[in-house]
This record gives C-alpha cells, structure tokens and sequence, in this order.
C-alpha cells in the first residue's frame, strides 16, 4: 500500500460523492419550478442511498472481477475483502468506495430528464436496474478488463476513456433521451428557473468535485493526476466563455445559467481525455464543446421537440462523446477503439435502456397524473413544500 496513494484517491471519493450531494442536486434543483425543487433533492439522496447498497450487494464485483463480458460474484458484498486487501497501491475498499461514487453519479445525471413529472418508485425501480443492466457491464468492458479494454476486440490499444465519457456521460445523456422520449414532455416547458443563484452555486461544486472525478482516476498522487486537474480546470474555463460567447453573439446577452452550463459542458468533455492530454489541448476540446453542447441543446428540445427537462443529452451525453473521439486525436487513442467503442456502448445502452423502461413501467407509474403535475411533486409525491405554491 502507498499512503500517497490512499489518502488522494480517499480525498477524491469525498469530492465525487459532493459532485452528486449537493453539487448536482443544487445545479438541477434551481433549474426546476419552485414547487419540484424538493421532488430533485429526494430523487438525487435516494439514488445516492440505494446505488450504494446496489455497488456492494452486485455492482462492484461484476464490474470489477475477472471476464470478458461480465464479471463474477467471488466480491459480492465486498467477501473476500478484509483492511489488508490491495488493487495496486491502494486497499480494495478504497477502490471500491471510489468506484461507487461513479456508479452513484451516473443515475442521478439521468434524473434531469424526466424531473418535474415521474413518479418516486419509478426513479428508485429504474436507477436500481439501470445500474445492474447498463451501468456495470460499460464499467467492466472498458475499466474492469472487459473485451472493449487494452487487448480486446480493437487490439493492444482498447477505447480509451479515462474518466468516464463513454462509461458516465454517454451511457447516461442516451438514457436520458430515451426517459424524455418515453415519458414525454412537460405542461410546463417554458417556465424559467426558479433559482439561477442555486443553479451556480451548484455547477461552482461541480467544478470543485471534478477534480476528484477526474484527477483520482488516476488512481496516485502523481504527474498524471496533477495534469488531469490542470487541463480539468482549462477545459471548463474555456467552455464557460466560448458558451457566454456564442450565447452573446446569438441573443445579445450572456445568462447566468448559460455561463455555467457551459462549465459543465467543458468539464463532461475532458473527462474522457483527462489522463492523455496537455493544457492546449484542453482549450481546444472545451472551446469547441461550449458551442457545440450548446447547438445540441438546441436541437434536442427545438428541432426535435424532446423535452430532456435539464439537457441532459445536448450537455453530458454529447461533450462525452466528442471528448471521446478527441483522444484519438490528441490522447493517443485510435479512431477504430474510439469509435468502435462509442458504438458498442451507445447500441447497448439505448436497446438496454428502453427495455429497463419498459418492465419498470409495467410494475410501477411512470409518469404522475396531470394534477400532481401541475400542483408539483414537492407537495403531492412527499408531503413537504419549499417554496409558495404560486412560485
């Protein structure tokens, strides 16, 4: 064991599980009417609470364990494992708690598509087998030894994903479109946010809690750790302005919730690339993914009329992807892995997700009736009110 090691990656797991409480939930909570804000909050703990016990009954041990498509059951539980238990330099439990701050993150990233009009059971039954169905078997193809990886199906050099483009903000922004599909879109789609201040308050955590997400996944407190903070921070920085920038120069002023937006669109886009890249680099792919992310948006809810409610695709499932591809362009990675890679997964998860959809949807509501909707799902769904019901 290398204390270096241990105490860095055990910081980072505290930053990524911030990412998702109350980072994440503050961003999503103020982008949402007043009367749901509560609804976010709950949606965004209860995943937290039920992916963790998911990771230690199954989760961890077919992700991480030997196998080509799947791992086994020798860790379920964590048996086996006791304080002295390594995985290179770090005790097993530290690599475990790690790993479930990812596998806790990821459903809560999908509650941005359907906020504001599904049902409680249906957000805890889907993210429960969401995780089991997509989640884990994209964990373990391309971190956990999985045919995608180093010496899979495209070769020495496997897809390449250092910290989660493919593995969180594809398998996640494709589910989240495939939620808005099926449930449909809101009575209520032009109402603004109810809170900007939370809005930023929440995407200033993000950004903080990122360089646990990306820095550990080095899995050391060393070079390549330090470098994907640094070009985590670029990144953002630069897709914060070129956003404010587009957003300027499309409708005349630069909006709160467009700047952080755009933060987060740089931050999604360099996690893929984190570990492979330098500072120039790091401009380059947040400068493009601050316009790009933005288009997409545009696309998704305007063009195509899918109410992803907190754009969910247009921001994390698109920046991942095109941070994806720009490994093989600055990252080392080949373009067959990348691409071979991006394909497999987002084949998987949109067949995976739309069946999980469907058995979920015929054991519990999926979406509340249309004056629990329109009362909010703070009051109706959890008997507690934030904000006056004419917020």
């Amino acid at each position: 064991m290398n204390a270096a090691d241990t105490a860095f990656v055990l910081m980072s797991t505290a930053l990524v599980l911030f990412m998702t409480l109350p980072g994440l939930a503050m961003f999503y909570g103020g982008l949402v009417r007043a009367r749901n804000v509560l609804s976010v909050f709950t949606h965004c703990f209860a995943i937290a609470a039920l992916a963790s016990l998911v990771w230690l009954a199954v989760g961890y041990s077919l992700a991480f364990t030997p196998g080509t498509y799947l791992g086994g059951f020798e860790r379920a539980f964590l048996q086996g494992v006791t304080s002295d238990s390594l995985r290179g330099t770090l005790p097993e439990t530290a690599f475990f708690v790690f790993q479930m701050t990812f596998a806790i993150i990821t459903p809560a990233l999908i509650v941005g598509a359907y906020v504001e009009r599904v049902g409680f059971g249906f957000v805890l039954l889907f993210s429960a087998l969401w995780l089991l169905v997509v989640y884990v078997p994209v964990t373990h193809w391309i971190w956990g030894g999985g045919f995608l990886s180093d010496g899979g199906i495209f070769g020495a050099v496997g897809t390449r994903d250092f910290a989660g483009g493919i593995v969180v903000h594809e398998t996640a922004g494709i589910a989240a479109l495939m939620l808005a599909i099926a449930i449909g879109p809101r009575k209520h789609r032009t109402t603004p946010p109810h809170s900007p201040g939370m809005v930023m308050m929440g995407a200033g955590m993000l950004w903080v809690g990122w360089f646990g997400f990306n820095g550990g996944s080095a899995l050391a407190a060393n070079g390549q750790a330090a470098m994907a903070i640094t070009v985590t921070h670029i990144s953002a920085a630069s897709a914060a302005l070129t956003w404010a920038l587009y957003e300027k120069i499309k409708f005349g002023r630069v909006s709160t919730v467009g700047l952080v937006t755009g933060t987060v669109a740089g931050l999604a886009a360099i996690t893929p690339a984190a570990g492979y890249v330098g500072p120039i680099a790091a401009v380059v792919i947040g400068a493009v993914a601050g316009v790009l992310c933005q288009e997409a948006v545009v696309l998704v809810k305007t063009r195509l009329g899918i109410d992803d409610t907190l754009d969910v695709f247009g921001v994390h499932g698109i920046a991942g992807i095109f941070g994806t591809l720009m490994v093989a362009v600055f990252g080392g990675g080949t373009w067959v892995a990348q691409l071979g890679g991006l394909a497999v997964v987002g084949l998987w998860t949109l067949a995976a997700t739309w069946a999980v959809i469907k058995i979920c949807a015929r054991i519990t509501v999926l979406r509340v009736d249309p004056e629990t909707e329109a009362n909010g799902l703070d009051l109706t769904a959890h008997g507690e009110r934030a904000y006056e019901m004419n917020s």
